[in-house]
């Protein structure tokens, strides 16, 4: 079966959106860091408000890494239990605590035009691919919800959490960045305080 990020067209192999939007997601990041840093108006109510959602969505990644053997088999255990893309909901929740903490309507606008173009676009190659690998994934992806959950149970998102399989994928990689923007939040809070 063909990679689900290539489409083949009269000039043989074209790469597709998905493709390109899945190789071009982490710079994107490291640009966004940047233009987050410099836009954001944080305060100290909005970073802490901001900072729980920061923390409740690498929370969900988190056990998300926890249950997922790439390419191996279709994970069903934990936050895939309650959705089939449990490791971008956790960065979207992620998100939302940034643009809250930021309090900067660029900030948003960016981050919605980034979901739409670039992380939709990654989710549907990703479940193309899924499709193409596990038979399973079919029934599964109508008995389970793609973004949103319709139901959540803690004890139901941490059983079965492998904590090999969260070091394996280096999600801690996710606290490290969530923090390291935090911390620079703050210290812009302090910055401006003693400014004015």
């Amino acid at each position: 079966m063909a990679d689900p990020g290539t489409a083949h067209g009269s000039r043989g192999s074209m790469v597709t959106w998905g493709r390109i939007a899945r190789r071009i997601r982490v710079p994107l990041g490291f640009v966004f860091a940047a233009f987050y840093l410099w836009r954001a108006h944080p305060t100290w109510p909005y970073f802490i408000i901001g900072t729980v959602s920061v923390g409740l969505g690498v929370f969900v990644r988190a056990m998300a890494s926890g249950h997922v053997r790439k390419n191996q088999q279709l994970a069903q255990s934990g936050p895939y239990a309650y959705v089939r893309n449990p490791l971008y909901l956790g960065s979207v929740v992620i998100a939302l605590g940034f643009v809250v903490a930021a309090r900067d309507l660029w900030i948003a606008v960016v981050l919605l035009l980034m979901l739409g173009l670039i992380y939709l676009p990654v989710i549907r190659s990703e479940e193309a691919y899924l499709r193409s690998r596990f038979p399973q994934y079919e029934s599964y992806a109508r008995r389970v919800p793609r973004l949103l959950p319709r139901r959540v149970s803690l004890s139901g998102i941490t059983s079965d959490f492998s904590r090999e399989l969260y070091l394996l994928h280096r999600e801690y990689n996710a606290v490290l960045g969530a923090v390291a923007i935090l911390a620079a939040l703050a210290v812009k809070i302090l910055w401006f305080t003693r400014t004015t």
